[in-house]
């Protein structure tokens, strides 16, 4: 009789130790609502950006990094330098860390399409600003200026202005930047119209303040008549509008620009500058951190380019603007 018992002791006592180790088994905090088995949300926001060598990308990459932080986030700030090298560290650094997301502004338009690819491939979603890239399947979703239609205003105003004949430069931006072409293709869209008007140099600045100095100086020395210059940035403005003082030749020769900087926008209020065109980086970069907000919690349905209209800004406007941004 001891010796068949033995078999429901072993049984009774296993039953025992299961139901103790259910007992033991630490249970999901009130109020909780992860699904069982899903990884938690990670927490931390990188915000990787072009350069910090211009106040408008500054205004971008903080605002950027103030609303993830608003909305519970860690958020890291990472420079790029303008050197697609450097952006592909970044990269590899946010992939290594455990990022949750990457809110974005690119050095290459093609270029890093294979930066965002390896971070996608990661699970980690990449939501751009201001600066597109050439692909359709990679980020999350593109916030972008509206720059065609920008351009094609200051266009138009640059006739209003210049008149129908004359001599201009146009310093462009970055070559590998989409913001460059969109830029210089809605100016010419309007300009090409009129014959009278030539363009005697077209060349890069940049988007650099000081290269714009450089290269305006030089340009002046074979073309001393022009009598404007369309610059694809703000920042090159100024330096454009340098390079006419230091010639004397400020008041004679129409600048225009485009961004809505602060130091432009009170040069247009001061008649320095003709013309500018604001973008609005407050509001690219809060929506992209919003987007990652809502993609980190489950969101999935985003639209992949999203237009932000911009504003032309002149001496009948200039009023309104300030602060990278309309006034309250």
């Amino acid at each position: 009789m001891k010796t068949a018992r033995l078999p429901l002791l072993l049984s009774g006592l296993s039953l025992l130790a299961v139901l103790w180790l259910a007992a033991c088994k630490p249970s999901a905090p009130a109020g909780s609502t992860a699904p069982a088995g899903k990884a938690p949300v990670a927490k931390r926001v990188a915000v990787i950006v072009s350069t910090l060598n211009n106040p408008w990308f500054v205004v971008l990459a903080e605002t950027a990094r103030d609303r993830a932080k608003a909305l519970g986030y860690e958020a890291t700030i990472f420079d790029s330098q303008n050197d697609p090298a450097k952006e592909s560290q970044h990269f590899d650094n946010v992939i290594s860390s455990g990022y949750g997301a990457v809110l974005f502004n690119c050095t290459d338009a093609k270029g890093s399409i294979a930066n965002v690819r390896r971070a996608k491939a990661a699970g980690i979603p990449v939501f751009c600003m201001d600066r597109e890239i050439e692909a359709n399947d990679a980020a999350v979703s593109q916030i972008l200026s509206d720059n065609y239609s920008g351009c094609v205003a200051l266009g138009q105003y640059f006739v209003e202005q210049v008149g129908e004949t004359g001599q201009y430069v146009e310093l462009l931006g970055i070559v590998a930047d989409t913001n460059t072409w969109n830029r210089s293709k809605g100016f010419h869209s309007v300009v090409d119209r009129f014959p009278g008007l030539k363009m005697v140099a077209q060349q890069s600045a940049e988007f650099d303040r000081s290269k714009a100095l450089e290269v305006l100086e030089s340009i002046l020395q074979s073309h001393p008549d022009i009598g404007a210059v369309f610059c694809g940035n703000d920042a090159m403005a100024m330096g454009a509008y340098q390079a006419l003082l230091a010639a004397g030749k400020a008041t004679k020769v129409k600048v225009f620009g485009f961004d809505g900087a602060d130091d432009v926008v009170r040069s247009v209020a001061e008649g320095k500058i003709t013309a500018t065109v604001m973008q609005f980086p407050k509001t690219m970069a809060k929506t992209a951190a919003e987007y990652a907000d809502k993609y980190l919690k489950g969101g999935r349905d985003f639209p992949q380019r999203v237009p932000v209209a911009v504003e032309l800004v002149n001496r009948e406007t200039v009023a309104k603007f300030g602060d990278y941004g309309r006034k309250n």
